[in-house]
């Protein structure tokens, strides 16, 4: 059974291999992808305070965009501002609209009103304005979009379950097994385990490889599944929540809604009305669930569905970097349909929303993005100790196969 774990764990690697090289050298910069935008893009990320002016509410800035942009929808708009940074809106093409459109994400002077630049979201093709948009896309979907995401879920899915069988190669032999010098010590089954956590750094170039291979394995175990895990939900959603939902319970938000029979272009709530509603909504369910709110993060419209989601950081997420605390409603009556709480009300969906802020360094600040980051990399280094591991022993079979090979 050792030697068939072997296997699957050899050629599940070697298999596994470049999507691994690629998700760790991606995920090195996404954990850092605001900070980086800012840095190679200040012109269009950052603004200076207008002396004498106050901020145009993002509402009012869709408002002013609308006119310039008719042929999209403004649905999702973020309603958080930060301090000296520009106020950007994700485009949707207008039902009936069958070319697209030219650009999707525009970044706009809120002091202003002033369209400080825009661009097609990940398309490389236009640019360095696009290099973190773009090393985004690979990390989750190989550039490919759903058929990417698709091949990525697999992938994770393929992972989780590698990372148990390579915890299980790691363990020490049995003591039937075991050679009689250990057994005459009478080793403990964790003392043994404890070798492999270590590295023999005198041991030779090709022991040092397989304890980095080992112990690296071991070290980073908890965080390795984390992220293989956490893709699963992010890229295979099909298989993580009944898998999660067999043994966690899960909120419900929305998913039983209908879909109308066509989109509601132009419902009886305007976006501020519905601003409004959702927060009368929201402070009442923050009293009935005893919880705070920190600050408002986005309203979002679903024209297939007639509804609204108005979405908060509060005291029921996991971090204030991470805004998940949601409320839905009807865009025409304004009534409450679903609310969701990130955590405290279903175990499953805290778990989950642990996951996903481990995943992209939404908790714990900059001390967590410098560790994701730092996983990138511990991610190719544990991948190419692997690919050379079999390496050497394939040469090393080669080898024998010619010694045994007989003489003509």
């Amino acid at each position: 059974m050792r030697q068939f774990f072997v296997l699957i764990h050899r050629y599940t690697g070697l298999v596994l291999a470049l999507f691994l090289i690629l998700a760790g050298v991606t995920g090195m910069f996404i954990a850092f992808y605001d900070e980086l935008e800012k840095a190679f893009h200040p012109a269009f990320r950052l603004v200076e305070p207008h002396p004498g002016q106050t901020k145009i509410s993002a509402v009012a800035l869709a408002g002013l965009l609308q006119a310039r942009y008719p042929e999209a929808m403004f649905n999702r708009i973020n309603l958080h501002q930060a301090a000296g940074e520009s106020t950007s809106f994700y485009l949707q093409p207008r039902p009936g609209n069958k070319t697209g459109l030219v650009n999707d994400e525009i970044f706009v002077d809120p002091y202003t009103g002033q369209v400080l630049a825009e661009r097609k979201w990940g398309d490389i093709s236009q640019g360095s304005i696009n290099l973190l948009p773009f090393l985004y896309r690979l990390h989750f979907s190989l550039a490919l979009d759903k058929t990417g995401r698709w091949v990525l879920g697999i992938v994770a899915l393929i992972w989780t379950l590698d990372c148990f069988i390579g915890a299980c190669l790691t363990f020490p032999s049995s003591p039937r097994r075991a050679s009689v010098r250990s057994q005459s010590k009478s080793h403990s089954w964790l003392t043994r385990w404890w070798k492999a956590w270590k590295v023999r750094w005198q041991g030779g170039a090709a022991k040092v490889n397989f304890d980095l291979h080992r112990a690296g394995g071991l070290w980073l175990w908890a965080m390795l599944f984390v992220f293989a895990w956490s893709s699963v939900a992010f890229n295979l959603r099909d298989v993580y929540y009944p898998v999660m939902g067999a043994v966690f319970a899960k909120q419900h938000f929305g998913e039983d809604i209908p879909r109308l029979p066509k989109p509601l272009i132009k419902p009886t709530l305007d976006v501020n009305a519905a601003l409004i509603t959702g927060r009368a909504l929201m402070q009442k369910v923050s009293v009935a669930h005893a919880f705070s709110i920190h600050y408002e993060t986005k309203i979002y419209y679903d024209a297939g569905k007639g509804t609204y989601t108005y979405i908060v950081n509060s005291s029921r997420d996991v971090s204030e970097q991470s805004s998940n605390t949601a409320v839905m409603f009807n865009a025409d009556s304004g009534q409450q349909l679903a609310v969701y709480l990130p955590t405290g009300e279903a175990a499953g969906d805290t778990v989950t929303q642990w996951l996903l802020a481990l995943h992209t360094a939404k908790v714990w600040g900059l001390p967590m993005q410098i560790f994701v980051s730092a996983m990138g990399l511990g991610v190719v280094g544990l991948t190419v100790t692997g690919v050379r591991i079999w390496l050497k022993k394939r040469r090393s079979r080669r080898l024998v196969r010619q010694l045994r090979r007989p003489e003509r």
